[in-house]
């Protein structure tokens, strides 16, 4: 369960980190962050796991989205885990597309060969993952909730949905709200998972809030000029199923911003307090 430290750097009166280690989940070496914020130093701090989208590793959030000000201020861990398996002898898309495959794990377990043996997000995000942060005193485990970003909006939908008990908020910035009637989800669903559709309901947002018996606190934001709003994202769906089910979602549409970093940039000290009020912080 050893963890390799590489980097470890003041940041806002904290430690931004970077690690590796070996997956058993995903059977290769995967890379995660964290920021620990000063208040780490006195005792364990709650923290808020950050899921990325198409094509990024652990590094675009840590570095594109400024978020460590807010939660040095705040007293969140932030933890930022890769998006797919990585390395030699992991498959990727046979055509190379960006949508599939390395950097596009869609936070899923598949079980579809080639993809099988290595692409176990789900297992890896809400199990292994967890299990190697035990190795760092800091962080208070009881005390979790999820964020992300496109995929990642999904994943932190989807991985909680599954976890209500689990998790104190979710939040996402332009989620893929409904995968298995967007391009991008039936591609990853059907590549992973397999024709039969039955199978895509436990990854699916809409779905699993269909049926859900408790769901924890929702924020999702969205920019109004985002180009794949309409095709790829699809929130009016997710909001349908909640105002039918009487499900409350803090859901922000916010003119003239698009899918891009600056989006997430100038909304994330607002996510973090959504979050650090659910998690009982009193900086909040």
């Amino acid at each position: 369960m050893s963890l390799e430290t590489l980097s470890d750097v003041a940041c806002f009166g904290g430690r931004q980190q970077r690690f590796r280690h070996a997956s058993k989940a995903l059977n290769c070496d995967m890379v995660f962050s964290v920021f620990l914020p000063p208040q780490a130093a006195a005792g364990p701090v709650p923290v808020v796991y950050w899921l990325s989208g198409l094509t990024c590793t652990d590094e675009n959030f840590v570095t594109k989205a400024g978020a460590q000000r807010a939660a040095a201020a705040l007293g969140l861990a932030l933890v930022a885990p890769d998006t797919s398996p990585r390395g030699e002898g992991v498959p990727d898309d046979p055509a190379g597309a960006y949508d599939f495959g390395l950097g596009a794990g869609f936070y899923l377990n598949a079980t579809q060969a080639p993809f099988a043996t290595h692409y176990q997000m789900a297992t890896y995000v809400a199990e292994e993952l967890p299990a190697r942060l035990q190795a760092l005193p800091a962080l208070d485990l009881t005390r979790e909730s999820l964020a992300g970003h496109s995929m990642g909006g999904h994943g932190a939908l989807t991985l909680g949905l599954r976890q209500p008990d689990r998790f104190r908020s979710l939040s996402a910035f332009a989620p893929i709200c409904a995968p298995s009637e967007c391009p991008w989800g039936q591609k990853a669903f059907e590549g992973y998972l397999g024709a039969d559709e039955a199978a895509w309901a436990a990854y699916d947002a809409c779905r699993l809030l269909e049926t859900a018996q408790r769901v924890p606190p929702i924020r999702i934001d969205q920019g109004a000029e985002d180009s794949f709003l309409t095709e790829q994202l699809r929130p009016e769906r997710f909001l349908e199923v909640a105002e039918r089910r009487g499900v409350p979602v803090d859901y922000r549409l916010h003119a003239g911003y698009d899918h891009s970093y600056f989006f997430i940039a100038s909304f994330i000290d607002a996510q973090l307090a959504f979050h650090a009020k659910q998690l009982g912080n009193p900086q909040a």
